[in-house]
């Protein structure tokens, strides 16, 4: 049986540095566009002299997207969610204007209800953004108690999120990629790697390989999906890129299971001439439509499985299978989760949440300390729901941070006295999203870096109206962000821990259930479909016990399954890619579609 790669619950040093510097498929154009976007919200808020750009800037980093559709969709539903809370703030402000007391019950209602709503409900992660908005101007309109300055705050807080929403629309729709765009470079570079396997295999290239496998066909459907509401592409284009994009999950596994096992005697350079012509044209945006696998010679057991899916890779006759098991694995939701009123996890997020923006807001407050004040909105960047996340992202918390401050202090320094002009100021803080960008466009496990140096970036160095030379403001920030992240992490990890282990069996069964399925799958297909949904399960099972094993050690006692759930996991990715293996294959039906 092929055995996979090593695999370790604990992110290594030198997996991380690959992780960072991973020109995965479409990063540096999405972090290009991403800093794009930052400059140009920069570039309006000085024009039309916005306060404290900072804010509009960050929004822009955590909400921008990678495609136009869905930049358009999240950006026109942040503004009409925002003006109904705009709304309901004027009437709060006319409440608790002058009234500290009354100021700081709005703070907290405000903070339980958006963290209540960011644990329970699809509105995770925009309430998050919705709620450092919304507090953000309640800090500033209770240092402009009069009512018509206090107005004036409340419009300006409309513009945080107005000027992103409007960028993510209209920029969004001249520089973002069609869905269609990147589903195709998704399955092109899906099939680049198979090739690079069967040609070259090396232990980076596999691992590479299996990131790809854990995302599964999720990112690849939902490009389908808004592919569909662009009524831009036939439907035909559409059926047949609906089919290649489970077949590309299907060579991929071929070929890692292949690339696992001893070479053989003969290159199939057949197969690997023909995985990168149809890796260039789905590349050029297009599909292949006849793809003629019988003229191959002298192809092993392996390669001859890989050819018969090449052989149905753009074919449209199936698509019909592949509705059949999507529609029964589709689960109908509202817009809270099922058990958002019943598992006091959400409740208590909610409540930890709020008592780490009150114990910041009564920190800066009884040290009247105005610079400060990021120590709250940091509070909603670093809210996480359990303790593994909290101690796993605790160094990218920090290190962002610290990143984002030196990058805010040192072009401060060493640029901001140089600066002639407003072109060159918006350089600098181009090349400051940049770095934000890159990371935050990055694996899951170093996402979480990039927002904190946004953070740090823009808060040292957006103060006043073009280029800066107030040192004082940077640092004042940067200790706010970090007394943020310490008391934050300190409620979390004291009141009501949450452990991630008790979150481990739910997607492990899940990977069993639908091993099964695959096993026993009518159609090939249909065994496709079940492959793409077993390895995004496994993909969450595998980070849920890289979290777990994270934490304490009084934690990990009570963790008596910790290894097995490991073990099985290991076997799961195991068996998934042995019932695709030739000399076992459940299904050998394969063949009669050749």
């Amino acid at each position: 049986m092929a055995r996979p790669a090593a695999n370790t619950l604990h992110l290594t040093t030198a997996r991380f540095w690959r992780l960072l510097w991973n020109p995965s498929p479409g990063r540096l154009g999405y972090a290009l566009r991403m800093a794009c976007a930052c400059t140009v919200v920069i570039l309006v808020c000085e024009i039309w002299q916005v306060p404290d750009a900072a804010v509009p800037a960050l929004v822009t980093l955590a909400l921008w997207q990678k495609d136009r559709v869905t930049n358009a969709i999240a950006g026109i539903a942040v503004n009409l969610l925002f003006a109904v809370v705009i709304f309901l703030m004027f009437g709060l402000v006319h409440l608790t204007l002058d009234h500290p007391l009354a100021l700081v019950s709005a703070v907290a209602l405000l903070s339980l209800l958006f963290f209540f709503l960011g644990s329970a409900s699809k509105l995770k992660p925009v309430s998050y953004m919705l709620a450092l908005v919304v507090i953000y101007a309640m800090i500033v309109i209770d240092q402009a108690p009069i009512g018509e300055i206090a107005t004036r705050a409340l419009l300006y807080a409309d513009l945080f999120i107005l000027v992103p929403g409007a960028c993510m629309v209209f920029l969004g729709a001249l520089i973002c990629p069609s869905p269609k765009t990147l589903l195709t470079q998704d399955i092109a570079a899906r099939l680049r790697i198979s090739a690079q396997l069967l040609a070259a295999p090396s232990t980076i290239l596999q691992e590479q390989a299996e990131d790809l496998l854990r995302e599964g066909a999720g990112s690849m459907t939902k490009y389908l999906k808004l592919s569909k509401l662009e009524k831009l592409w036939s439907q035909k284009d559409l059926s047949c890129l609906h089919c290649a994009l489970y077949n590309s999950i299907g060579v991929l596994t071929l070929c890692l299971a292949t690339s696992r096992t001893p070479p053989p005697a003969q290159e199939p350079s057949e197969i690997i001439q023909t995985l990168n012509s149809m890796a260039h044209i789905f590349e050029q945006g297009g599909y292949p439509e006849d793809i003629d696998v019988f003229s191959f010679h002298n192809i092993s057991n392996q390669d001859h499985d890989i050819s018969i899916l090449l052989s149905n890779f753009s074919n449209p006759d199936f698509e019909a299978d592949i509705t059949t098991i999507e529609s029964a694995q589709k689960e109908k939701t509202g817009f809270f989760f099922p058990d958002a009123f019943t598992n006091p996890e959400h409740v208590r997020f909610a409540v930890k949440g709020t008592a780490s923006v009150m114990l910041s807001y009564t920190l800066f407050k009884m040290l009247a300390w105005q610079g400060i004040h990021t120590c709250v909105i940091t509070c909603f960047i670093v809210a996480l729901p359990t303790m593994g996340e909290m101690i796993s992202k605790l160094t990218l918390r920090i290190s962002g941070a610290l990143i984002g401050g030196a990058l805010g202090i040192g072009s401060i320094i060493l640029c901001m006295p140089h600066l002639q002009n407003s072109a060159a100021f918006l350089a600098l803080m181009a090349v400051g999203s940049f770095i934000a960008s890159w990371v935050k466009t990055g694996d899951d496990r170093i996402a979480y870096a990039g927002l904190q140096i946004g953070l740090a970036f823009f808060l040292s160095d957006l103060k006043g109206y073009g280029p800066t030379t107030d040192m004082t403001t940077a640092r004042d920030r940067i200790i706010g962000i970090l007394i943020g992240n310490f008391i934050t992490y300190t409620v979390f990890t004291t009141f009501w821990p949450s452990s991630s282990y008790s979150k481990i069996l739910s997607p492990l069964k899940k990977v069993f259930e639908n091993i099964k399925k695959l096993h026993n799958a009518p159609t090939p297909m249909q065994a496709l479909v079940y492959l793409a949904t077993t390895q995004t399960n496994l993909g969450v099972t595998e980070r849920t016990l890289e979290l777990a094993s994270l934490e304490p050690l009084h934690m990990r006692a009570a963790m008596p399954e910790l290894a097995h759930y490991q073990q099985q996991t290991q076997n799961a990715a195991q068996l998934t890619e042995h019932f695709l293996l030739p000399s076992q294959n459940p299904y050998t039906h394969l063949e009669t579609h050749g």
